[in-house]
């Protein structure tokens, strides 16, 4: 089963756990692992913080998620200054900026950064989905019945 959706938010972090709530809830109703699902949610946090804290002057930045083949691709659009260098190496754990990269690295299978001065940044997370089977097959139980 394929889920995509996409999500318009103000630039504050009050939308930071509407991401997570539609993300995790799709997730789950597929029954993906919730160790897997914790990955996903906290580098969307993360990616989305970095959103809200360097998107400016823009007043939104969207999340556009794909479910699906058994991975979830997402993606973090902010329409901000962007990065004036894509980062090709990431910072050292004990540099007090740059933290967040190196935890979306950690949680997902890759990272890719799209990023033009001036016009914004993309943060593309992708991570393959390890599957909770009692919850998926209580899922297709109940999708026969319908």
């Amino acid at each position: 089963m394929d889920i995509e959706f996409s999500l318009a938010l103000p630039r504050d972090a009050v939308g930071i756990p509407m991401v997570r709530r539609v993300l995790g809830d799709a997730l789950r109703s597929l029954g993906v692992a919730e160790t897997c699902v914790a990955d996903i949610l906290l580098a969307a946090s993360e990616a989305c913080a970095n959103a809200v804290r360097h998107g400016g002057p823009a007043n939104r930045y969207q999340v556009l998620a794909a479910i699906g083949e058994g991975r979830c691709d997402l993606r973090v659009i902010d329409r901000g200054l962007g990065l004036t260098a894509v980062p090709d190496r990431y910072p050292p754990a004990d540099m007090e900026n740059g933290r967040g990269i190196l935890i979306m690295q950690a949680v997902v299978d890759e990272i890719f950064f799209n990023s033009e001065p001036g016009r914004g940044t993309t943060v593309h997370l992708r991570k393959r989905l390890s599957w909770d089977e009692e919850a998926a097959a209580s899922r297709d139980l109940a999708l026969a019945a319908v």
